[in-house]
């Protein structure tokens, strides 16, 4: 679970906004430590891929020709 609380515990929040100050404090400290990731995939490599595939997959060169 995004909170880190395991599902078979007890619920441990007594109203909705001890729930509301519990998820803003997870986003607080996940957007602190996330790092973006370095997208290197291109349209043109997904297009070879499909070009590839439907080499060996008949019902993939719909897709190919789509894109």
């Amino acid at each position: 679970m995004a909170t880190g609380q395991r599902p078979w515990c007890p619920d441990p929040f007594f109203d909705t906004a001890a729930i509301a100050d519990r998820l803003a404090a997870f986003e607080d400290r996940y957007n602190a430590v996330a790092d973006p990731f370095d997208w290197t995939f291109t349209r043109d490599d997904l297009k070879d891929f499909l070009k590839r595939l439907a080499e060996h997959d008949p019902a993939a060169a719909a897709l190919a020709a789509a894109a």
